[in-house]
């Protein structure tokens, strides 16, 4: 194996450059096989392995055992064999016929008459990069991107295939469609074609048809539970966010989790609930919950004012206002009114025990770029409650985790250069730092979108990067010279350079910056991301 370099591509997360597509597969092989000392996830791309660590310290010893890891040839008979009816009616067929000097039914031929081989995942969860035997369909993506490719489409670009597991901006060629689903999470293994399976398309004219028969009611003998949360209005934006999902990286799956994980593990911390412990997480607006059965709750994150309201056969209690930061009951009956005041975007509602829904993927994280994880909450929505386990002890009040701006109104972000700093060169990097970004309104969990009255970053490299994985906090640059600074939802992998990476523990800062606010990044040394 040949390991070109070694970048940090954030706190906590490498980006390995390999000399070849079999390196990448032969690594990404070993390290799934046995993982480093506190590797989360990975994910392989066309020329690079992406690793995420739970620590700075354990990604820098990452660094140096790497280099002399033994590493065996990829199994290319891993895998298993899947078979993809495909009616070739896509709106770009011909126009791949005139790009490759073949006629449209030759191009069906080449693609059903060889194997493909699934060797990375990304993009979007089941979307899976397909190499063929052959380069004979090797085609450019198009000069402008569709706004929606149609789920279940086939596509050509570069030397690779691919079936779009749900519809989804795309710049392949499109030459036909499946009926298959190729992403189901009620299925054992969701994605239908998984890295290292062998993929052989063949063509039809047959519609498939599933013949879904509505089951009949079961008396499982289980009751509906009362403890919980009625949701009452659910605000512009309210989630279930937890600390994540890990390990489905290379299934084109992303961690998610709460934006702002300061917050999030104080307002667990409040109610004596485990830091990793389902939240409800609401952006900037009322929202209004009732308990079903006496409740422990906490607030945390974005500034509000909190009202709690008796219940309709009280007759004793009046309207009564309580903290952030602290818990407090809220009684069978009564409901909690949070309504926003002041700095910042994200509140935290902790409730003590555990929100007793089944997990998605192993979370309870809603991922709003790839719909994964619970729906969002709506009005009328239930959360039930399980109560806690003997000996959580509620905390004690605790100071607001948001960062207040410098004299001048302006929050400071630290980065670390790289992985893509070379695309910009020194003047780039400086060029980033000695300026102020402004936040905008096109910014969400995916990422923010920055703007600036200077100028925007010049690239000095010219060229297409490769797709790779992007790690939490990455800037990445378009074409625009704009960055887009990525949060919890952000895609797992990119094809636009990354020039630098906020530190983890400022993500919190960023995750609570209004539009309008104005960042000054700040250079630090990878060396200090090790140094306690």
């Amino acid at each position: 194996m040949s390991i070109r370099a070694i970048h940090r591509a954030g706190s906590h997360d490498l980006l390995i450059d390999l000399d070849s597509l079999d390196a990448v597969l032969a690594l990404n092989a070993a390290l799934e096989a046995s993982p480093l000392p506190g590797q989360l996830d990975l994910l392989a791309a066309a020329q690079t392995v992406f690793l995420k660590f739970s620590s700075s310290q354990e990604a820098e010893a990452a660094m140096a055992t790497l280099p002399d890891l033994e590493v065996a040839s990829a199994d290319r008979s891993a895998g298993k064999l899947v078979e993809i009816p495909v009616h070739y009616d896509g709106e770009d067929l011909e126009a791949v016929a005139k790009l490759t000097g073949l006629s449209v039914e030759a191009v069906i031929n080449v693609h059903t008459s060889q194997t493909w081989r699934a060797v990375f995942g990304g993009f979007a969860p089941g979307f899976a990069y397909l190499l063929g035997e052959n380069q004979k369909l090797n085609v450019p993506r198009r000069d402008t991107p569709r706004t929606k490719v149609p789920s279940g489409a086939v596509a050509l670009a570069g030397d690779y295939s691919a079936v779009y597991p749900r519809q989804s901006p795309g710049g392949w060629q499109l030459i036909g469609h499946t009926d298959l689903q190729m992403w189901d999470l009620d299925r054992e293994n969701p994605a239908l074609i998984r890295p290292q399976d062998t993929v052989q398309f063949v063509a039809t004219t047959q519609k498939l048809s599933v013949s879904q028969q509505a089951d009949a009611p079961v008396d499982t003998g289980v009751t509906e539970p009362t403890s919980g949360l009625k949701v009452i209005d659910a605000g512009l934006q309210s989630l279930l966010q937890d600390a994540g999902r890990i390990g489905y990286g290379n299934l084109g799956v992303g961690a998610a989790g709460a934006a702002d994980p300061k917050a999030y593990r104080q307002a667990n911390s409040l109610v004596g609930n485990a830091l990793d412990h389902a939240v409800i997480e609401n952006l900037g607006s009322i929202v209004t919950l009732e308990a079903s059965e006496d409740q422990v709750l906490a607030h945390s994150g974005a500034q509000a004012k909190l009202f709690i309201t008796p219940a309709k056969d009280d007759p004793v209690r009046t309207t009564r206002q309580v903290l952030s930061n602290t818990p407090f009951a809220l009684l069978n009956g009564e409901r909690l009114s949070v309504e926003p005041d002041g700095q910042g975007m994200r509140s935290y509602l902790a409730v003590r025990g555990e929100i007793a829904l089944p997990p998605v993927l192993g979370s309870l994280s809603t991922d709003t770029l790839s719909s994964v994880g619970p729906d969002p909450l709506t009005s009328g929505s239930f959360i039930p409650v399980k109560s806690p386990k003997i000996g959580h002890i509620v905390g004690n009040p605790q100071p607001s985790t948001l960062v207040v701006p410098d004299d001048d109104g302006v929050y400071q972000l630290r980065v670390i250069a790289g992985p893509r700093t070379e695309w910009f060169g020194q003047q780039g990097l400086d060029h980033l730092t000695g300026q102020l970004w402004d936040v905008t309104s096109e910014s969400n969990r995916v990422g923010i979108r920055l703007a600036t009255e200077g100028t925007p970053l010049e690239r000095v490299l010219n060229g297409e990067l490769a797709s790779e994985g992007v790690a939490r906090g990455s800037l990445q640059v378009p074409p625009s010279g704009l960055p887009v600074l990525f949060l919890a939802d952000h895609p797992v992998t990119g094809g636009y350079p990354v020039i630098a990476t906020v530190l983890a523990e400022d993500l919190s800062v960023a995750a609570q910056l209004p539009p309008g606010s104005k960042i000054r990044f700040v250079l630090k040394s990878p060396a200090a991301l090790t140094a306690k």
